[in-house]
């Protein structure tokens, strides 16, 4: 069984990587690290809406709906884009579903809901 690197042992590593490659991994602890300053306006609660959007609701969002921010190419749902919902729509529709899709209420807290609205909502075009 192979043991985890220790910290000094991972930089050192690091520091052996081509510049490229470290500059990956820097940008993937960064996206792993919840870092808000790669959201608009440094907004923590956008960022963890798509955090959410993309795969950390189950099932994710971006499954079914379209949405160009999160990369976001699926078909069963609307375009998020096209539908350009505010805040109070997306969060209606996630806390009581519509259609196909199933309600998150018992999944997500409110304030998860409200963030994952927020993002849908900036990300569209839609209204606040």
């Amino acid at each position: 069984m192979r043991s985890r690197s220790s910290l000094p042992e991972r930089s050192r590593l690091l520091a052996g990587c081509s510049s490229g490659a470290a500059g990956v991994a820097l940008v993937s602890f960064a996206a792993v690290s919840g870092a808000a300053s790669s959201a608009p306006g440094g907004d923590a609660q956008f960022a963890q809406g798509r955090a959410l959007f993309t795969g950390g609701a189950t099932p994710p969002c971006a499954i079914c709906h379209t949405l160009k921010d999160a990369g976001a190419t699926g078909a069963v749902g609307p375009s998020l884009d096209e539908l350009r919902p505010d805040e109070e729509r997306v969060a209606t529709a996630v806390r009581g579903g519509i259609g196909a899709m199933p309600s998150f209420a018992a999944t997500l807290s409110d304030a998860q809901i409200r963030a994952l609205a927020r993002y849908v909502a900036k990300a569209s075009g839609g209204a606040p």
